[in-house]
């Protein structure tokens, strides 16, 4: 008895992205919801527009993203005209409405970085420790530590 291998053959680019397959719906509506953020942001004060992200569609409502509740306030208000704006284009005649949505965008904090200071007494009694050492690479390691320590150079 033998196990056979199907090999499968390397579909073009093309078909994998204007076909009716869930790669090309993927695609289509990413390139929808990139012109929503478009037209959008063109039609969005600047002080609001760099604020406000479209995030998704699902059942009619396009989802847009805010960081802060201010601009989600503003957004309330402007829905009817941002709306209206989109019903102007014919790829978004399905719009319904809005999801809006706060998601703060907060950066990462780096780890506040922890000084460790050695002093010259403790830098002594490693350096004695590893005089004392027969096994090398213990004694490289007990020396680079005391080395470590900080030195008065006043002397």
């Amino acid at each position: 008895m033998s196990i056979k291998v199907k090999r499968f053959r390397a579909q073009p680019v093309a078909r994998l992205l204007g076909g009716k397959g869930e790669l090309g719906g993927l695609m289509r509506m990413a390139q929808l919801i990139g012109r929503a953020q478009e037209l959008l942001r063109e039609q969005l004060p600047d002080e609001v527009a760099e604020h406000v992200f479209v995030g998704g569609y699902r059942e009619g409502k396009l989802t847009l993203i805010t960081d802060r509740a201010v601009w989600l306030t503003w957004l309330r208000y402007e829905q009817p005209r941002l709306l209206a704006l989109l019903h102007q284009h014919r790829e978004f005649e399905a719009v319904l409405g809005f999801t809006l949505k706060v998601r703060p965008v907060r950066p990462p904090k780096a780890p506040p970085r922890q000084a460790r200071e050695l002093s010259a007494s403790a830098a002594d009694e490693l350096s004695s420790c590893a005089a004392d050492t027969d096994d090398p690479r213990l004694k490289r390691a007990l020396e680079r530590l005391a080395g470590h320590a900080e030195r008065d150079n006043s002397h």
